[in-house]
């Protein structure tokens, strides 16, 4: 017998997508509030900053596990993909507050990394279920704004938190957010699949990735992160031997990274449906390949002129990674959530590649790594071309 859960009807999809903007941000503060205040951690559970970095290698890299848990989100329903990335990372919060043990940490991180994302695919997939696709990128958007929100209001509260009640306070936080967006999550999202035939995965793992459309996306997609990553791993290294910067300047750099996401979060709902999706994600890209090219001579103009280089580089990656979504949502509606999950995957693994070049490419300067930026952005031009959805204004 159905569950009562799965006979009331759904919630209305402005209330959903007003969750999923919590959830993400409520999420995201924990995904980014290792970096601002890494040295505390480190201090607080007795390592060094180069340990405590190999932990957050390990969470980049449990990415690429998401495809063997995201499938459960095509078999069955797209909420339970969402409860059990929830699940994941409420319990290594929770663990890690009360236990705060490096060798906690690195398990519990890599768990909640874990669960990260497979929650962000489930969301993706269920959003690529309930909005038709000429209207999809804009919602997607929206709820990307819980990631720039997440740095913008979240790390302030955190520090706050931290200040007052110690270190592990943001991970009692987290805990305390997670178990709420649980319970939402459950009163919601809806229990049964919105397109239950055209949802239920009829691929396997191998046979999804057997198809051209799929490849060329996934390519696309890791060639757009790994030419972000290798620019974003030795920025702030760049700018603090430029120009001597103290950490209150590096604050200031962080904030405008972070207005910098929420501006291109914002101008993506605005024209990615419009222009379309493929039109922006060739636009961004290019501007992304112009701006790391551009660093170097920008960086001569003064700190100034390095600012307004480190939001332009920003900005236009998160509108082209933000408008890449919505089309990865469409490569293969019928196995949507195993996509997603590979795609997550993938960017976890262009991360992780461009942490391993940036600072081998940086020892002849920041030109070579503008310059490995635009080989990673033509790549994915290339391969944007051989991405075909009929229903995109190409």
């Amino acid at each position: 017998m159905a569950s009562l859960a799965t006979e009331r009807p759904p919630a209305p999809l402005a209330l959903q997508v007003a969750h999923f903007v919590f959830t993400r941000w409520s999420m995201n503060i924990g995904v980014r509030m290792v970096y601002p205040f890494l040295g505390l951690f480190a201090a607080g559970m007795g390592v060094d900053l180069a340990v405590i970095s190999l932990a957050l290698s390990l969470r980049a890299f449990t990415g690429i596990l998401s495809p063997l848990v995201t499938q459960v989100a095509d078999r069955r329903s797209r909420r339970s993909g969402i409860l059990i990335g929830l699940g994941l990372y409420t319990a290594g919060v929770i663990v890690m507050a009360l236990w705060p043990l490096f060798p906690v940490f690195v398990v519990t991180q890599c768990v909640a990394s874990l669960g990260n994302f497979i929650l962000v695919s489930s969301i993706q997939a269920s959003i690529g279920d309930q909005v038709v696709y000429s209207r999809r990128g804009r919602v997607i958007a929206i709820i990307e704004l819980g990631w720039s929100l997440s740095f913008i209001l979240g790390m302030p509260l955190v520090a706050s938190l931290m200040d007052n009640y110690g270190w592990t306070a943001g991970f009692a936080l987290l805990g305390v957010l997670g178990t709420l967006v649980i319970c939402g999550t459950w009163l919601i999202v809806p229990g049964r699949q919105h397109e239950a035939p055209r949802a239920r995965s009829a691929y396997s793992f191998r046979q999804v990735l057997s198809f051209p459309v799929v490849r060329a996306g996934l390519i696309m997609t890791f060639s757009i992160v790994a030419a972000n990553e290798v620019v974003n791993l030795v920025f702030g290294v760049w700018m603090q031997e430029s120009y001597g910067l103290a950490l209150g300047a590096l604050g200031l750099a962080s904030g405008i990274i972070g207005l910098s996401e929420l501006s291109g979060e914002s101008i993506t709902a605005w024209v990615v449906d419009r222009v379309g999706k493929q039109k922006t994600i060739r636009a961004g890209i290019l501007l992304n390949a112009v701006i790391a090219l551009a660093l170097p001579w920008l960086g001569r103009l003064g700190l100034a002129g390095a600012l307004v280089g480190l939001f332009l580089f920003y900005f236009s990656f998160e509108l082209t990674i933000v408008s890449s979504l919505p089309l990865m949502t469409e490569l293969l509606p019928s196995a949507r959530a195993t996509i997603l999950g590979i795609n997550v995957a993938t960017i976890a693994f262009g991360r992780g590649l461009g942490d391993l070049l940036g600072p081998y490419l940086y020892q002849w300067g920041m030109l070579v790594v503008g310059l490995a930026a635009l080989a990673f952005d033509l790549a994915a031009v290339l391969a944007l071309r051989s991405v075909h959805i009929a229903s995109d204004a190409a």
